[in-house]
C-alpha cells in the first residue's frame, strides 16, 4: 500500500509511522514557468511507471529562509506540488484536511516541519498540504497588453487546482472526496476565506478552519500601484511585456526593495508598519467581492466555519523585527491616523491597559486590527447569513528563559498539528513542551478532527453577540478569553479592500 494510483500515474511514498504513508512532492499542476508563467494552472503531463514521492517538491520563488525548510533557488520550476499523509492500510473513507500555509502571500511552503501531517493523519484524517505561487508570481498585477490577459489571483487559482486534484484523486489514498475541510493560518486562512466565496471553488470542500485570518483584501488600484513600484525597483517599465520577461529572482529582489523602502519611510502610511505588498485582489471576476461582504450576503452559507486567533498576535512580528517600532504617543497617534482608526479606539485601549507602555498598546491594537477583529467578523457575518460558525482563541502563556512566552501569531499551529517537539518550533512555543502542552495539543488536534469529521469541534456554534469563544489554554496560563470591551471599540472600524 505504499504505491497508489493517481489520474496522472503511480506514486510511491514512505512511512513516517508504521500506520501512515506520506506521499511527498506529487505534482498537481504543470510548472508555472515558460509558456505557463503568469497563466492559470495547467494540467500535469502523465508519467510512466512509478513516481518516487518521498521528498518535498521545490518551494515557490521567495527570498525567505525558514528553519528546517528548503529555500528557493533560481531554476526551481516544478513548484506546484502537494503532499498526502494517508492510512497505510485499507479502511472506510476518512475525512480530508487540506492545509494552506501562510507567509504574507510572499514566503513559506508546505515543507515547513510544523506542517508535517503525520500526527493529524494518525488521529483520523487524510492530510494534504501544497505549495502555490507567491509574491509577484502569484499575486502581482500584470497590466493589460497580452491576449488573453494575465489573470489576477494566480495563487488562489493554484489553490483551487490543488483542491480539484483532491476531489479527483484522494479516494486512492483512503480519503473521502465528499468530506473535505480546507484549513489555513494567517494568509493561508485569508486564502481559505476567499475560497469560501469564490464560484470557482464551490463544491470542492464542506468546511473551513481559519486561524488568524488576516485582512482586508486589496483593491485593483492598490495592486496597480504595487506593480508600478515593483517595476521601478526592477528598473523596467510597468508593462506586461517587460514584467513577464523579467526572471523570477529579479521580481523577488525588486519586491524586497519595495518592502525595504516602506520600512525606511515613516511617511509611507500603512505599509510602513506592515509592509506586506501582495494579497488577494478584488478583481470582480476571480475574486468578485471581499470575503466579509460576500459572506454577509450568504455566499458561503453552506460551508461550516471554525475560526481561531491568538490573544497577542502582533507580538511575534515585534519580536522578529518585521514591523515598525511605535514607542511614543506621537508615533501612536500617527499610526492611528494612517490606519483611519476610530477616534475612541486608542483612548479605549489605554483605559483597558492603564499601566502598559505605548509599545504594548500599539502591539495589542495592531494584532487585533490585522487578525483578531477580522477573524471574528468573518465568523459573525457567516453566522448572521445563516451559516454555522464556531469561534475560539489561543491564550496559552508560559514562562521561558527570557520571560513570559506569549500567545502570539503562529504559536497555535504546532499545537493543532501535534508537532511540539520539533527544534524549529521552540522559538514559537518557548522551548521544549511541558506535559500540559502535550495535553493542550491533543485537545486541539481532537477538535480539528471532530470538526473535519462532523462539523462540530466540541462546543456551541456562534449564536448572537453573547456567544463567548472557546479558549485554548493550559491550566497554568494567566491569559483569559478575548476582551469583549476591546471588541466594542472596533464597531466603527472599516475593513473594506485596501486602496493606495
Amino acid at each position: 500500500m505504499d504505491v497508489r494510483t493517481t489520474k496522472d500515474g503511480l506514486v510511491r511514498g514512505r512511512r513516517p509511522a508504521p500506520d501512515i504513508v506520506a506521499f511527498l512532492g506529487i505534482p498537481y499542476a504543470a510548472a508555472p514557468f515558460g509558456i505557463n508563467r503568469f497563466r492559470e494552472p495547467r494540467p500535469v503531463q502523465a508519467w510512466e511507471g512509478v513516481r518516487e514521492c518521498q521528498d518535498f517538491g521545490p518551494v515557490a520563488p521567495q527570498s525567505a529562509r525558514l528553519p528546517g525548510a528548503p529555500s528557493w533557488s533560481p531554476g526551481d520550476e516544478d513548484i506546484l506540488t502537494l503532499n498526502v499523509w494517508a492510512p497505510a492500510s485499507d479502511s472506510d473513507p476518512v475525512p480530508v484536511l487540506v492545509w494552506i500555509h501562510g507567509g504574507a502571500y510572499t514566503f513559506g511552503s508546505s515543507a515547513q516541519p510544523d506542517f508535517d501531517g503525520t500526527a493529524l493523519a494518525g488521529a483520523g484524517l487524510v492530510v494534504v498540504t501544497f505549495n502555490y505561487r507567491l509574491g509577484f508570481e502569484g499575486f502581482g498585477h500584470i497590466p493589460p497588453g497580452a491576449e488573453p490577459p494575465y489573470p489576477e489571483n494566480r495563487g488562489l487559482l493554484d489553490q483551487i487546482a490543488a483542491l480539484r486534484w483532491v476531489r479527483e484523486n484522494i479516494a486512492a489514498f483512503g480519503g473521502d472526496p465528499a468530506n473535505v475541510t480546507v484549513a489555513g493560518q494567517s494568509s493561508g486562512a485569508a486564502s481559505a476565506a476567499c475560497l469560501m466565496v469564490m464560484d470557482r471553488a464551490r463544491g470542492l470542500f464542506r468546511r473551513v478552519i481559519a486561524h488568524s485570518v488576516v485582512g482586508p483584501c486589496y483593491s485593483m488600484e492598490l495592486a496597480v500601484e504595487t506593480t508600478r513600484r515593483v517595476a521601478a525597483a526592477a528598473g523596467i517599465p510597468a508593462t506586461s511585456t517587460h514584467l513577464t520577461s523579467a526572471p523570477p529572482h529579479a521580481l523577488v529582489a525588486a519586491s524586497d526593495r519595495v518592502v525595504g523602502s516602506y520600512r525606511r519611510d515613516p511617511g509611507s502610511g500603512r505599509r510602513h508598519y506592515n509592509p506586506v505588498i501582495y494579497g488577494p485582489v478584488v478583481d470582480g471576476d476571480i475574486l468578485p467581492s471581499d470575503p466579509l461582504s460576500a459572506t454577509a450576503a450568504g455566499a458561503s452559507e453552506a460551508v461550516d466555519l471554525l475560526v481561531s486567533h491568538t490573544t497577542e498576535e502582533y507580538w511575534l512580528m515585534d519580536a522578529v523585527g518585521s514591523g515598525a517600532k511605535v514607542t511614543t504617543d506621537k508615533q501612536l497617534a500617527t499610526f492611528a491616523q494612517d490606519f483611519h482608526l476610530p477616534v475612541d479606539l486608542v483612548p479605549g485601549y489605554r483605559k483597558l491597559m492603564p499601566d502598559a507602555p505605548v509599545r504594548d498598546i500599539h502591539l495589542a491594537i495592531f494584532g487585533d486590527l490585522l487578525f483578531s477583529e477580522y477573524t471574528n467578523r468573518l465568523a459573525e457575518r457567516h453566522a448572521q447569513a445563516g451559516g454555522r460558525a464556531f469561534t475560539s482563541c489561543f491564550a496559552r502563556h508560559r514562562k521561558g528563559l527570557e520571560g513570559v512566552v506569549r500567545a502570539w501569531h503562529c504559536a497555535d499551529i504546532p499545537f493543532a498539528f501535534g508537532n511540539l517537539t520539533l527544534e524549529s518550533v521552540e522559538f514559537l512555543i518557548g522551548g521544549p513542551p511541558h506535559t500540559a502542552d502535550h495535553e493542550l495539543s491533543q485537545r486541539m488536534r481532537g477538535a480539528w478532527v471532530s470538526f473535519a469529521t462532523t462539523g462540530d469541534p466540541g462546543w456551541s456554534p456562534l449564536n448572537g453577540p453573547t456567544t463567548t469563544p472557546h479558549v485554548w489554554d493550559t491550566g497554568d496560563s494567566p491569559a483569559g478569553a478575548q476582551n469583549t470591551a476591546a471588541r466594542a471599540l472596533w464597531r466603527h472600524a472599516d475593513f473594506s479592500p485596501l486602496r493606495p
